[in-house]
């Protein structure tokens, strides 16, 4: 069998096994590697080592179809393979680090067996191990390197390939997956690994091996956070008899809000009349009813600790002037409310900072209710920091802070200097050519 055909699995627990058969059935011939000798005797004899769905009976049609085999010889493997796959454990250490041992060992039996693979392709070695960004960067090339005395990027490949799948629908999560994501070191190794989904339909990322890494971890954090938000909520209506199941598939029929991309980009603190108003008010009748919530109950402290870490950010520049372009909590709006960038300003002033401000939506000769009474009895001293036009703004400060992704504050921002500081509050488009020193708040 050509090595251009074959793929090498290490480690034959849940993602490798699951592995194996989805690649064996998509016409791929497979071997399966692992120090487990009974492992290696079940695949080898058409046996699951594992129970899942659909799993025995993929692995022993594979099996019966001569494209699924098993051995511990590293070396074999590796030689007679194009891709090698690593999808060994890396359980929890006991301080929450993970343990990377396993992968590590694996890394380097992998390098030592390159070093005598004679093959005149380039070998790919794709980490399928969730491991924590900066791994395969900082731990494991350098491992392959030392191991193999072979060049990442040049010699052979690596490539960071993260899994989707779910206990009890794995086989149907292979494939069909919301997302293939891949992480290379070259764009042979990319294309490599890419070759391997060609059949299934999916979206294909491809991407840095940092954000491929990354990805798995901003996805299990969110559907945990999922989950702990839906029990949370659940949690209280059970207590004000009210039926969460009934509000929480209300909730999910909103498409354009709540299930979908909006509010998910990372920006800055969030604010208004209503958001910090309303979690402050279900908290506080979660504590009436003696149920904690934790998640919804920090979701204020955390929100301010954004907000304190720009404040943190900028004062060194509280003697050389700081400019502010744009106040209220968005644009398009005249609400001061809980904005942050007021509490910005409020902290700032109180350390001695020289701030100057423009907003456009900010015309005090026009307010009237509300938002008129608030800036007048809880922050009149800002009205005397409001500038006519972004420039003089601009002109005046050596750090600019731009809140509003408006064209006339982008505008603003590009007549920056060398000299000055652009903290971005909203990912500038074409920020990258920006004159300034640019800051990112979060990213």
């Amino acid at each position: 069998m050509p090595t251009s055909t074959r793929i090498s699995v290490f480690g034959l627990g849940y993602v490798g096994t699951v592995s194996a058969g989805c690649f064996a059935q998509l016409g791929f011939d497979v071997i399966g590697v692992d120090i487990d000798p009974s492992k290696v005797e079940l695949l080898a004899s058409g046996r699951a080592p594992l129970l899942e769905e659909g799993l025995n009976a993929l692995i022993a049609e594979q099996h019966a179809a001569g494209r699924l085999h098993a051995t511990d010889n590293v070396e074999e493997a590796v030689h007679s393979s194009r891709v090698s796959l690593v999808c060994v454990g890396t359980p929890s250490a006991p301080n929450g680090d993970l343990d990377l041992s396993y992968v590590t060992r694996v890394c380097e039996q992998i390098g030592t067996a390159l070093k005598t693979r004679s093959a005149t392709e380039q070998h790919v070695v794709v980490i399928r191990s969730t491991v924590l960004p900066g791994a395969v960067q900082n731990l494991l090339i350098p491992t392959l390197e030392k191991s193999s005395g072979l060049r990442a990027g040049k010699d052979f490949g690596v490539a960071q390939n993260p899994e989707f799948l779910r206990e009890g629908t794995a086989i149907h999560d292979f494939f069909n997956p919301p997302k293939t994501v891949i992480g290379a070191t070259d764009e042979p190794a990319a294309q490599a690994v890419a070759e391997l989904y060609k059949s299934i339909d999916a979206p294909l990322i491809i991407t840095s091996l940092g954000a491929a890494s990354m990805v798995k971890y901003a996805d299990n954090a969110f559907h945990a956070a999922k989950i702990t938000f839906g029990n949370e909520i659940g949690q209280l209506c059970r207590k004000l008899q009210i039926d969460s199941h009934e509000v929480m598939e209300i909730f999910c029929q909103d498409r354009k809000l709540n299930i979908s991309p909006v509010y998910l980009k990372p920006g800055f603190a969030f604010g208004g009349s209503c958001l910090p108003k309303d979690v402050r008010a279900i908290v506080y009748q979660a504590r009436q009813l003696d149920i904690e919530l934790p998640m919804l109950a920090n979701l204020l402290p955390s929100n301010r600790l954004q907000i304190e870490h720009l404040v943190d950010e900028l004062m060194p520049f509280r003697r050389s002037g700081i400019g502010l372009l744009g106040l209220c909590f968005k644009p398009g709006t005249d609400d001061l409310r809980e904005s942050p960038m007021v509490t910005v300003v409020e902290t700032l002033l109180g350390r001695g900072a020289k701030i100057r401000i423009h907003d456009p939506s900010l015309d005090l000769d026009k307010l009237v209710g509300a938002n008129l009474r608030y800036i007048t009895n809880e922050i009149p001293h800002i009205a005397s920091l409001l500038e006519d036009q972004p420039d003089q703004v601009v002109a005046n400060s050596k750090a600019i802070v731009v809140a509003h992704n408006t064209p006339t504050f982008r505008e603003a921002a590009s007549k920056t200097t060398a000299e000055q500081t652009i903290f971005d509050l909203v990912r500038l488009p074409d920020h990258q050519w920006l004159p300034g020193k640019y800051v990112g708040v979060c990213w």
